[in-house]
Formats: structure tokens, C-alpha cells, sequence
């Protein structure tokens, strides 16, 4: 069986990118990285808890193994550059937002996309998008981000108003903690409820 070697599959990437400086390329490595999920999950290592762990991190390029917690939902956003997404372990759902005409501050709903392990789907540049891991369990993805993802201006909407807010990462970073508490909640409760019972 092929192994997955993280800084092999970073530079396929840049080299990828340098073929194209598309998302074509760089889909291409993706999908047929997570086309092996256990490989992938023996070099990243079996998700533990909701993280963003960064494997590349340029003015060109950016690569993150994304963990989302059992049923984490993150508010809309969008990230100004193309983006493509690999599911190596689990299910993340995409709700796919626009710009309401004569409000451009708010946003509706125009569509949803499933991806399932072994799936590696491209984002456009001016794609918004919110994610939700429907599933009771973790989710590993590689998220691959053409430019600097930590660095460049982006905006989120808020969930009950749907109103663009600038993204100043804090509210992201809250959500991780949270998700990884009621994580950490749900695993002990089995083992609380069977200590009432007795």
C-alpha cells in the first residue's frame, strides 16, 4: 500500500502550482492522496479533536488538515481565493450561500453539496460556503487554499441574521473550543449515565 508522506505531498502541490496556477493541478494531487483515506490517516495520524493543524503555510499556497467535531457547524464565509477540499475520514456537508441582490450585505441560500470520504471538490475564488459535519463522529479533511489563508481579508455572515461581518478569526477559534468541549462532554456521558444507573 501506497504511504501518504506529508512533506511529499506538499511539494507535489507547490509543484502542482507551478504547473497551474489554477485549482486543477492541485486537485488532481488531492484526490489521489485521500484516494488512499487510511494511508492518509497513518501519516496525519487518527483525529483526536476539532483542529486546524497548518502543513503549509505560504504567500502562494496554503495546506491545513481541518478536523471538524461531531456535528460542529461553522457560519458562513468566504476565503477570496480557490479553494479544494479532500475527505480522507468522515462526512462534511456544504451549504453554498449568494449575495442577496439589493442587500449585498446578507445572504441566501442557493444550494448544498455532500462530500464523502474520497471526494476532493474545488471551491471558486468567490465562493461562500458553510460547513457542517452531520455525523457522530470526527471528520478529517485536507482544505488547500490558493494564497495565504491566514493573512488575507475575508468576511463571515452571522447564523441567525445572515449579515456580513469582517472575519477576524475569533469567532472560528471559539467555535473549535466549543465543538471540542461538548466532544469531550458526549464522550463522558455514556460512562456517567451508566454510573446513575447502578
Amino acid at each position: 500500500m501506497p504511504s501518504f508522506e506529508v512533506d511529499q505531498f506538499v511539494a507535489d502541490c507547490l509543484a502542482a502550482l507551478a504547473e497551474d496556477a489554477s485549482h486543477n493541478a492541485v486537485r488532481e494531487v488531492v484526490a489521489r492522496a485521500i484516494s488512499n483515506p487510511m494511508a492518509v490517516l497513518k501519516g496525519l495520524g487518527e483525529p483526536k479533536r476539532a483542529e486546524i493543524g497548518t502543513l503549509l503555510h505560504s504567500d502562494h499556497l496554503t495546506i491545513l488538515n481541518v478536523v471538524w467535531a461531531p456535528n460542529m457547524t461553522v457560519m458562513p464565509h468566504n476565503h477570496r481565493m480557490w479553494a479544494v477540499i479532500g475527505i480522507y475520514t468522515g462526512r462534511e456537508d456544504n451549504i453554498f450561500w449568494r449575495r442577496v441582490p439589493g442587500t449585498p450585505n446578507k445572504v441566501e441560500a442557493v444550494g448544498a453539496k455532500a462530500l464523502c470520504e474520497k471526494d476532493a471538490v474545488p471551491l471558486d475564488v468567490d465562493l461562500i460556503h458553510s460547513v457542517i459535519n452531520p455525523i457522530n463522529q470526527l471528520t478529517g479533511a485536507i482544505h488547500i487554499y490558493g494564497g495565504d489563508f491566514f493573512r488575507t481579508e475575508r468576511s463571515e455572515w452571522d447564523s441567525l441574521t445572515l449579515l456580513e461581518n469582517p472575519s477576524d478569526g475569533e469567532r472560528v477559534r471559539r467555535l473549535f473550543e466549543e465543538a471540542n468541549t461538548r466532544f469531550e462532554a458526549d464522550k463522558l456521558f455514556p460512562e456517567e449515565r451508566r454510573s446513575q444507573t447502578r
